[in-house]
Order: C-alpha cells, then sequence, then structure tokens
C-alpha cells in the first residue's frame, strides 16, 4: 500500500550539497557504510523532511523551511532536545540522535532521527481501507487517547521538567501570534483585528501545566498501514513545550470537521473527522476530561484560538510563497483558506 506520506524525489529548490552532508553523518551515526542515499516526504507545509538512507539503514532528516521563519518557530533544536529523550517515557516520540547547528553543513540547522514507518490521514481517509463507522471511531477515539497520554506524561520523566516558561504562557502565545499576523499579512484585515480583541478580553489564567505538542492533529500522526487505528509515532515537534494543555485540545478542535460544518471551514483546514462515526467535537471534549481529570468548561476560548492561531500559520506559509521564497504550488490557494478561517473565527466568536 502506498503511504499517504509518500517519499518523492528531492524538490529542485529544496536540495542541499550531499558530498559536505555525508562525512558529517557517518562520523556520528551507526549503520552508515553503505552508499549515501536521499530522498524526501512529500507531505507537510513547513519543515523540510527528508529520507537518509546508507543500504538498509535509514534516518530522517529534519530542517527548517527555506526563507525567514519567525523567531521561536521552527525550532530544530528544540525538537531535538525534546526527542532524544522523550521516547523513553512516551513512545510514541521518535527518537533524535544528533543534532547540527552547523549551517555550512546543508545551509540550514538540523537533526536527524530514527524512521518510523506508517502512513499520515490529511485531509481525506486514505484510500485502501474499509473506512466502516466502527473503524472511524476507533482512529477518532485512539487520537484523543494519544493526546491524554500524552498530557499524563511527567515533563521531569523525559527530562523535559526545565522546557519552556509555562508562567503566563497563553497571554504570550497570543500576543506572540497576533505579531506573526502583523509581520505576515499582505492585506489589512478588520475582521482578524475583531477575534484578537475578542480572544483579549477573554484571556483567562492557566493553572494546568502540562507537555504540550503544539501542532497536535491527525496528520501529525502516523498510524499503523495494517490497522490505521493504532498509532505508530507522532510527528512534528518543533514547538513542544510546557504550558496549558487546553492549548493543545483547542487546537485539535478546529481541525475536528463535523457533518453540517461550512464546506469552506473543511476545505480551510479539516480533518476527514466530518465522515460517519467520527466523535463529534463534544466527543472530543468528553472523553478527553474523563481521560485527563482537566476541567475543560471554557475550551471554547481555546477552540476560537486555535482557529486564529491555524490562520496566522497558513498566512505565513502563503506570504512566502507571494514573495517568491518558496515556489511550491500547493501554497497558491492558502489566501482562501486564511479567509474561510477568519470568517470561522468570527462565527464562533459570535462577532
Amino acid at each position: 500500500m502506498k503511504p499517504d506520506r509518500e517519499v518523492i524525489d528531492v524538490r529542485a529548490d529544496e536540495r542541499f550539497d550531499a558530498a559536505r552532508l555525508e562525512p558529517w553523518l557517518r562520523e556520528r551515526l551507526p549503520g552508515t557504510q553503505g552508499p549515501l542515499q536521499l530522498a524526501q516526504f512529500g507531505g507537510g507545509h513547513a519543515n523540510l523532511t527528508y529520507l537518509i538512507s546508507f543500504g538498509a539503514t535509514e534516518y530522517v532528516l529534519r530542517r527548517p523551511p527555506l526563507g525567514p521563519v519567525a523567531p521561536s518557530s521552527h525550532d530544530m533544536s528544540r525538537e531535538h532536545r525534546v526527542l532524544k529523550d522523550l521516547w523513553q517515557v512516551f513512545p510514541l516520540a521518535p527518537r533524535s540522535y544528533v543534532m547540527c547547528e552547523d549551517e555550512s553543513i546543508i545551509g540550514a540547522p538540523f537533526h536527524v532521527m530514527e524512521r518510523r514507518h506508517g502512513i499520515a490521514i490529511r485531509t481525506k481517509l486514505p484510500a485502501g481501507y474499509d473506512w466502516t463507522p466502527e473503524l472511524n471511531a476507533r482512529v477518532g477515539n485512539m487520537a484523543i487517547d494519544v493526546l491524554s497520554k500524552l498530557h499524563c506524561v511527567d515533563p521531569a520523566d523525559a527530562g523535559l521538567g526545565g522546557l519552556g516558561r509555562p508562567e503566563g504562557f497563553v497571554k504570550r502565545q497570543l500576543s506572540g501570534w497576533s505579531k506573526r499576523w502583523e509581520a505576515a499579512k499582505h492585506e489589512d484585515s478588520p475582521a482578524m483585528g475583531a477575534i484578537i480583541s475578542w480572544l483579549e478580553r477573554g484571556l483567562r489564567r492557566d493553572d494546568t501545566v502540562t507537555l504540550l505538542h503544539n501542532d497536535y492533529k491527525l496528520d501529525n500522526l502516523l498510524v499503523d498501514a495494517v490497522d490505521p487505528a493504532r498509532a505508530a509515532a507522532v510527528l512534528d515537534w518543533d514547538m513542544c513545550t510546557r504550558g496549558d494543555p487546553l492549548m493543545d485540545l483547542g487546537y485539535a478542535l478546529t481541525f475536528w470537521g463535523e457533518a453540517g460544518d461550512d464546506q469552506s471551514w473543511i476545505d480551510a483546514a479539516s480533518m476527514p473527522t466530518w465522515n460517519p462515526g467520527f466523535p463529534t467535537r463534544e466527543d472530543v471534549i468528553e472523553r478527553y476530561a474523563r481521560a485527563t481529570g482537566f476541567d475543560c468548561g471554557h475550551v471554547h476560548w481555546y477552540h476560537v484560538f486555535g482557529v486564529f492561531k491555524i490562520a496566522v500559520v497558513l498566512q505565513q506559509i502563503y506570504i512566502r510563497f507571494l514573495r517568491g521564497q518558496t515556489r511550491d504550488e500547493r501554497f497558491s490557494v492558502f489566501g482562501e483558506r486564511v479567509a474561510a478561517l477568519i470568517d470561522k473565527g468570527k462565527a464562533l466568536a459570535k462577532l
């Protein structure tokens, strides 16, 4: 079966000098006796991910996207710090082996981690499975349970007790993403300004602190190719920190499409959870609250924040396309997606 996150030839504008990389890898990694082969994982919209092969030995190399990146985002050093030990207490986290800060090797910082095999569920359910309501329910519940288990990990057990600055985390997130919007927008949006004002008025104190993935959704999971209701890995940890766990839950709700949602919302940013059998957003909140014991009574604010955040993320990608910093034509329609998310944020906030 062809995996969703398929391996492709390295895109022309995302190549690097393998001759500089090869000796660096051979000096630091085991199993590198065979000839070096490079390929690229075609999925994802930001960080660039490559398959490194030495015969039968495989590794994954991760680096930031091309062009300028927002401060503190696409942080490969942070991702390596998280993944070098987290796998010991949260087995769905792939292990990271080495970090390189020397940008002369491939043109950017990067780290090298183990390869996990599986498929990613993106905007559509992958072909080749009998997607019954029962299977859909199992997949949806699995996704909630994985997030719940992550939030129940003691950060100190993974050597991450000092990660981030959890005090005032939510307030800083709102301020930071608002500034990123101002830096990335290509035109004024009074509607986005109204959403930001609504979020500022409803800002709450964040008392609960857990590990946060900070980009949790189905396409950052790899699921088992035989039984897609079994998780094989959680990917994309470059924004991992400690903070209010409802930030992760609200972000996941942003992508949790339901039957009856506006089609433009689904097209803008949605997992295929609108298919029959998947838990509803209310089901998600209830299952998560039971598993973690956390108070989810004010999760609506976090849901609106999640819509706002993903609109900014997509706008950051879109502005790179408009400026010619990436030529990936997938990004040409991101302006329409951002506009739909702004409409969604207004509707959820009742503005």
